[in-house]
């Protein structure tokens, strides 16, 4: 079992391979409407390109955000992205369950999806 609720890991589909020190924020929704966001956790990408560890180990069900700062990560590998940053709005829905959210990078297109 991982030592955090959510997970996450970057890999970047133009290079081919993991996402190195992207910045990355996990948010809970402050308000239903989600207008309003409070900080849960921010961490950076491994050499793996992951977070094994981005936040508690346990969250309650709601609405989250996990921002990744991909102006950084293009930046400092010297491409020129056109999503500064990309950002992943999730439903919790099982206290009990593990959530990974990957993201698959380049600098013209992203994809995720629900991991395991």
């Amino acid at each position: 079992m991982s030592t955090s609720h959510v997970t996450t890991h970057v890999l970047d589909s133009a290079l081919g391979r993991p996402a190195v020190d992207v910045p990355v924020l996990l948010e809970a929704a402050s308000t239903p409407e989600r207008t309003s966001w409070t900080r849960v956790a921010s961490g950076v990408t491994d050499v793996d390109g992951r977070i094994p560890a981005l936040g508690p180990k346990r969250l309650p069900v709601g609405m989250y955000r996990i921002t990744f700062d991909t102006a950084f990560y293009f930046a400092a590998t010297g491409q020129n992205g056109f999503y500064p940053e990309v950002s992943v709005v999730f439903a919790l829905t099982e206290e009990d369950a593990h959530y990974h959210v990957p993201l698959l990078l380049s600098p013209f297109a992203f994809s995720t999806y629900r991991g395991s």
